[in-house]
């Protein structure tokens, strides 16, 4: 369980949260949990995602759940660091889809005595570590992964399954597009694409061919 710290001001040094999972596990619903707690506390706080995002609204940072915070978009990791100069906290969303400096953004943050929240999905769709995730959960003091419920198995989820057939590795979406799925059930979705790919790919080769490997 993740325990909240407090700003000490006698130590001038911030520090690194990162939440990480799939899809539908509450990444956003927990950063803004943190957030809005913080801001009950009075403190001076920040949210920044990338302007790509524009699923729920063009400024708030919007969880699956509805629950919502005002942010402000931005291009590249670089504006986070002009816009977050007199904050006590900094609260950054879809942190995969940034460029890489938004490491040493963060590390600059908390070396300068800001708490920063980094929310994001750990992997890709295809499996593999997603952007700068990696790095941020690597230099964080606090890593939070949670989880969402496989749709098929009912068993924790750690995967996000796209159901569409589109490569791009940014892709933007909702229920239509992905489900959280548990190890097993991903393996045997991901095994059926390939076959499914296989099976295409005999279909367009040319006739003879075809006959011939039959």
């Amino acid at each position: 369980m993740f325990l909240e710290n407090t700003v000490n001001h006698k130590e001038q040094f911030g520090w690194i949260e990162v939440i990480c999972g799939s899809m539908f596990s509450g990444k956003t619903e927990e950063l803004i949990r943190r957030l809005k707690r913080a801001q009950f506390a009075k403190q001076q706080v920040e949210i920044f995602k990338p302007m790509v995002d524009k699923r729920y609204h063009e400024e708030m940072v919007v969880s699956h759940d509805a629950n919502e915070i005002r942010s402000t978009p931005v291009p590249a990791a670089a504006n986070i660091r002009i816009l977050a100069d007199t904050c006590d906290v900094i609260g950054i969303d879809e942190a995969q889809f940034f460029d890489d400096e938004i490491v040493t953004v963060c590390n600059d943050l908390a070396n300068k005595g800001v708490r920063v929240i980094v929310a994001g999905l750990d992997m890709d769709f295809k499996g593999n570590p997603f952007g700068p995730m990696p790095s941020l959960m690597a230099t964080a003091e606090y890593v939070t992964k949670v989880h969402a419920v496989c749709t098929r198995t009912g068993n924790l989820a750690n995967y996000s399954f796209r159901k569409t057939h589109n490569d791009d590795l940014v892709l933007l979406g909702e229920t239509g597009e992905y489900e959280p799925l548990s190890r097993a059930a991903y393996y045997k979705a991901m095994l059926k694409e390939r076959v499914r790919e296989i099976d295409v790919d005999v279909e367009e080769l040319p006739q003879t061919k075809k006959d011939a490997n039959a």
